[in-house]
């Protein structure tokens, strides 16, 4: 029988930061907990993070900017840091923080950092399924960790993690925390064509990625909550079927874009899909022929059906819309369906010529319809029937005066997207109120798209989002 293995090369790693965008923020103090077997050692350093530590950060790490002000750089650290993890499994609270701020660092010193990544949060998910909190404040409550020195200095909190390490030893059996170890830390194996950094630099954020094969032709465009967990899932060999092998096997390029969360990647998914038809993707493909119903009063009380088309400034505002329907086609049976269903008169519906003016239709002959066209039926009833056969497929008008913005945000990142809309059109996605502006002033000209309606329609719904007027 395997036995899984539990590594013996530790490094227990806790940051403190000026904030928490690792692109713009930086380290002010780093506690190492270096375990090899039965040997510890402790390692930990002020660093200047060469800015101002914002008053709120200085009140939460009790770190000033007069006690970094002579501490050294990264750049002076960097070295001995990295000679310190190097070999050793990196084991973080929250790991996709530090682990993202080192490699932020160093990449500012023009080098890469790598390591194999361990979250405690995530372990103490899988391992204590029970519980729904898991932050550092609520393990050392449930395990009785001891707290020496300050909450949130580097060095005192990498050792809460050293004793929660302990702690999962102490309380599962070796295999068993062997294997969620192990669980966290699987990779798949690439084909050979790919460049195994993709193991390292794929994000655990919320995005978009992009599949491209031979002369950079796009394949596929996918979307995920965790963009490294779900394109590895494609080149898991036990989860492999026929076509989703067909498709890894032509991947030579994977680019991904990062978005702050779901909303934000399924609005990208769908405009990308659309913009580079990638010929592994079958569904939110544009609709050409785009076009709903419209009840037209052509006398008093007498409400004929007319044929709209997406291009109509006007579609998605209009209250009286019925659809909408990918062409005129689908359109027409889906009317003519009705009319059978509800005994409603095709010649009045404009779905038939009569064979005489004046004449009743065929369907009124066969007792399919009940003959406003040979006057049998009032065109006031008719039209009432109508519009309760068409009750269901009436679209949702637009709400609001004007384009809106969906607030989308990270709070631990610190970071936020807003999703500029307007008459259930996606204009594209701001980070500022500049890129806010730039984006209305091209409204007129975004199409009506389907998929992006239905979607909005439902994020609407669920009431999760500040929405702002613009």
């Amino acid at each position: 029988m395997h036995t899984t293995v539990i590594p013996q090369r530790l490094a227990f790693v806790d940051l403190e930061t000026t904030g928490a965008n690792a692109a713009r923020d930086r380290v002010t103090e780093i506690g190492v907990v270096v375990v090899d077997g039965d040997r510890v050692e402790t390692w930990s350093t002020l660093v200047n993070p060469e800015r101002a530590i914002p008053q709120f950060i200085q009140q939460l790490t009790g770190i000033s900017n007069e006690m970094v002000a002579d501490a050294p750089t990264f750049a002076r650290v960097a070295d001995e840091l990295a000679e310190r993890l190097d070999g050793r499994l990196f084991i973080a609270h929250n790991a996709r923080f530090d682990y993202g701020f080192l490699k932020h660092e160093y990449q500012r010193l023009g080098r890469r950092f790598r390591a194999d990544v361990l979250c405690t949060v995530r372990l103490s998910r899988r391992l204590f399924p029970e519980h729904y909190r898991h932050n550092l404040d609520s393990l050392i409550a449930r395990h009785g960790l001891a707290t020496e020195g300050d909450r949130h200095r580097a060095l005192a909190d990498a050792d809460l993690i050293w004793q929660f390490w302990r702690t999962l030893q102490r309380e599962h059996e070796a295999q068993a925390l062997a294997e969620a170890v192990a669980h966290q830390l699987l990779r798949p194996a690439l084909p050979p064509h790919l460049d195994p950094a993709l193991l390292e630099d794929l994000p655990e954020s919320p995005g978009v990625y992009l599949f491209y094969g031979e002369n950079d032709v796009l394949l596929y465009v996918g979307k995920s909550v965790n963009l490294r967990q779900r394109v590895f899932s494609h080149f898991a060999a036990d989860t492999r079927e026929y076509k989703a092998m067909q498709l890894t096997q032509q991947v030579r390029r994977v680019e991904w874009r990062e978005t702050v969360g779901e909303l934000g990647a399924l609005l990208l998914e769908s405009r990308l899909i659309k913009e580079g038809a990638p010929a592994h993707n079958r569904r939110l493909r544009r609709a050409s022929e785009l076009c709903a119903w419209r009840l037209d009063e052509v006398a008093p009380g007498d409400f004929r059906p007319v044929l709209v088309t997406a291009d109509d400034p006007d579609f998605g505002r209009d209250g009286d819309l019925f659809g909408p329907f990918s062409s005129r086609r689908q359109a027409t049976l889906a009317l003519r369906k009705i009319a059978d269903a509800h005994q409603l008169c095709p010649v009045v519906l404009g779905l038939e010529k009569p064979a005489r003016p004046d004449s009743p239709c065929f369907a009124f002959q066969v007792q399919k319809c009940r003959g406003a066209c040979a006057g049998k039926e009032t065109a006031g009833l008719h039209s009432a029937r109508l519009m309760a056969a068409l009750a269901k497929t009436k679209m949702k008008s637009w709400a609001y005066p004007g384009a809106i913005g969906l607030v989308e945000r990270d709070d631990f990142l610190d970071v936020e997207e807003v999703h500029v809309v307007h008459a259930w059109r996606y204009l594209g996605t701001a980070k500022s109120e500049a890129e806010i502006g730039e984006l209305l002033e091209h409204a007129a000209r975004a199409p009506f798209d389907l998929d992006t309606y239905k979607l909005l329609k439902t994020q609407l719904a669920k009431s999760k989002f500040t929405i702002r007027a613009l």
